[in-house]
This record gives structure tokens, sequence and C-alpha cells, in this order.
């Protein structure tokens, strides 16, 4: 309500004046208060007998406390203090820019997983648990969850340009370098490819580079590299082969 959001103005006034402990005393007290504003704003008023020392320590004032906060700060790591029940973190990776998108899939080893999305895709892991991680594909969040031993991705199909596509799959549109490059890295670790790395749909407004591989639990991976960015989305009437017959 007003009085709410002039409680929360006046205390960032104060807070402006406060040093960086200060700051971190207040949010840490008065995060998760029912009485909001006016919790906050007493607490300022306590703690902003000393000078302001540093811009950085406004990235602890994150509009209320609640969750999925981003950090502002210029740091990429931040260790919490032993009275807080943050955790200590780093940041290692940074959101593609726009809207990235979000994409959880099950796997049978989360071991195996952190092997080949860290290590054969080059992937930075993000957070995690025991029972899933998630990791930055380009600064985008994919996360796998551990859904058992036994899970294998159960394959479809659909003939594409010649291609028998396995469906679901679930990939992204690199550069053209960025195709190469990846396409080098998964034939170098050994990972076998269901469709192996070609032009396809030559001539056409369509025309892309394509390769499929699949994760140690079976889900399938496409990357594509179009050789028009900006025809990714072309509108028009795709004839395949296998229609004609």
């Amino acid at each position: 309500d007003l009085t709410m959001r002039l409680n929360f103005n006046r205390a960032r006034s104060l807070l402006l004046l406060s040093s960086p402990a200060a700051l971190a005393r207040v949010v840490a007290s008065t995060a998760n208060t029912p009485q909001g504003g006016s919790a906050l704003f007493s607490a300022a008023v306590q703690s902003s007998s000393k000078p302001f020392t540093s811009w950085s320590s406004l990235a602890l004032l994150r509009g209320g406390g609640g969750g999925n906060q981003r950090d502002y700060s210029s740091s990429s790591s931040v260790s919490s203090s032993s009275s807080s029940s943050v955790p200590s973190y780093e940041v290692r990776a940074h959101p593609a820019p726009g809207t990235p998108f979000h994409y959880a899939f099950p796997v049978h080893d989360l071991e195996l997983a952190k092997e080949f999305y860290s290590s054969v895709l080059g992937c930075e892991e993000g957070r995690s648990s025991e029972k899933w991680q998630d990791y930055s594909l380009h600064g985008h969040q994919i996360v796998c969850h551990w859904v058992g031993k036994d899970y294998r991705c159960i394959d479809y199909y659909n003939p594409v340009a010649g291609d028998e596509v396995p469906v679901p799959h679930v990939g992204l549109a690199l550069t053209m370098e960025q195709f190469h490059v990846l396409a080098k890295r998964v034939e170098e670790a050994g990972i076998k490819f269901i469709i192996k790395p070609h032009l396809r749909f030559k001539d056409m407004p369509g025309e892309q580079y394509t390769m499929f591989f699949k994760d140690p639990s079976g889900n399938n991976l496409e990357f594509k590299a179009m050789t028009k960015p900006e025809n990714l989305f072309a509108k028009y009437n795709v004839v395949d082969d296998s229609d004609k017959k």
C-alpha cells in the first residue's frame, strides 16, 4: 500500500548514508519480516550514523528481500557473513541478451550429465543440489533433473530433408563459426552423431548447417547455423522429398 511504499522510499534515502556493514545488517534483519517497509525504515534510522563509503554496497539493497533477485554489483563472487543464511556464491556466466529461455529435462545420472554438459559442451554450471543441476547454454538456462537410473529418452522420428530426425530434441541456432567449433569439439570427444554435421535446404531461404547427437541419457540435441541468420523465421512451404512419394 501507499504507507509501505513511502516507508521503503524513506528507508532507501537513509541507507544511502549507511556503511556497507550497516546495509548488510539492515537487509538481513528485515528481509523476511511481516512489517515490510516499516521495519526496514526503523532499522535504517538506527544504522545511518556512519557515512556512505561504497556504491557497490547498494547491491545489498534488493527491493524488499524476496527471491529471484539479480545481483547488480560488479563483483562475480560474494561471501556471506556467518550470521546470514544466504550461502556464498560465484557468478560464472551471464544471461543471454533479451529473454533467456529455461529448459528442464530428465537424466539418469548427474555425474555423467555434468561431464557431458560441462566438459564436452563447455557449459558453465550454476546452481545445483543432489537431485538437479543447472547450466548456462550460451546464456540460456538448462536444468538436468535426476529421475532414476532407468530413464532413457524415448525417440520418435520424422523425415526432414532426407534425414530421420529424432523427436523430441532441443538445441540452439548458432553462428557459423560456433557451429563448426562445436562440431569439432563433439567429434573429438568421441560423441556419436545421430545426424552428422551437414548442409540442408541448400539454395533455399532456410539453408542451414545442422547436426544431431545425444547426451548420456539419450536426450536428443540439435545445433544448427543459418547461412543467412535473418531467415531463421522465413515463412514458405517446404516440400520434402518423402512428401512426393
